[in-house]
């Protein structure tokens, strides 16, 4: 079985430079590289199966839609914010599950 097309937004993917430049600056590039692979196996899960995610209720309505999937393995406290339309899933942020998600979901990356 073959996955939904994957798109990852600006946002995304500087939520994860950001925080894999972290990983490597405070634990090392091992952890930042395991990081990037979480990711990646965050994505692959998705995009085999688009429901996985929870469906996430925002007021805002740029966020109507959203659902959320904790990052596979030792990083599952980071979330990916993504989209589902047909057969396309467009991954909307990464980021920290303890935060002030619709705050920090309509941040620009790295405003904190």
């Amino acid at each position: 079985m073959t996955g939904s097309r994957v798109i990852i937004s600006d946002e995304a993917f500087a939520d994860l430079q950001l925080q894999s430049l972290w990983y490597a600056e405070i634990a090392g590039s091992d952890i930042a590289e395991r990081y990037l692979k979480s990711f990646d196996e965050t994505l692959a899960a998705v995009s085999k199966q688009p429901d996985l995610g929870k469906p996430r209720h925002f007021e805002h309505a740029q966020l109507f839609g959203l659902r959320s999937f904790c990052m596979v393995g030792a990083f599952h406290t980071h979330l990916v914010f993504y989209h589902c339309e047909n057969d396309l899933i467009r991954i909307f942020r990464v980021l920290q599950g303890m935060r002030d998600l619709p705050r920090r979901l309509l941040e620009p990356p790295g405003s904190e």
